[in-house]
């Protein structure tokens, strides 16, 4: 059975711990062992998620299965002030893709932003990632490209995409 449960600040371990396992695979042929440790340590450090909810509006959404926590997803309302709620992060452990739990996550995510009266789910994802075939399975469609500088001379070559809610 599939639950989705709101992240404590007490559980960054776990969110961290699923980003460890699932960053290498995601991304280990598209950036740099430099880079992936590089944002690893900028996005899921215990410091950078506990400013990330306590201080910068994301909520984190936890997914479990059969006992094991799979996925976890986070999000923020109203982003840059406009009737958009930002997919800031989404991942499954790769062992348990293919189970609808990324799914489950964005469906989740679509129904809290539409409860709170958002018009899009906007998100950014790499360019070069398979990731990019399941939002538009979902339904997103690519609006747009950015290339964020993210410190240390590295980039985020991303695809923008939304879904109408």
């Amino acid at each position: 059975m599939l639950t989705i449960s709101m992240a404590t600040p007490e559980q960054t371990h776990i969110i961290r711990g699923i980003a460890q396992i699932t960053w290498p695979v995601t991304f280990g042929d598209i950036l740099t062992k430099d880079q992936l440790d590089y944002m690893m340590n900028m996005m899921y450090s215990e410091t950078s998620l506990h400013d990330q909810m306590r201080n910068k509006g994301h909520v984190f959404l936890l997914a479990q299965a059969d006992g094991e926590f799979g996925g976890y997803a986070s999000y923020e309302l109203n982003y840059r002030g406009k009737p958009v709620s930002k997919l800031h992060k989404i991942y499954v452990l790769p062992h348990m893709q293919g189970k609808n739990m990324g799914r489950a996550l964005v469906s989740e995510v679509a129904a809290i932003a539409r409860k709170a009266g958002m018009e899009y789910l906007s998100l950014n994802v790499n360019r070069q990632n398979n990731a990019v075939g399941f939002y538009e399975r979902y339904g997103f469609t690519k609006v747009g490209e950015e290339d964020i500088d993210i410190g240390n001379g590295y980039f985020m070559n991303d695809a923008v995409m939304q879904m109408k809610l």
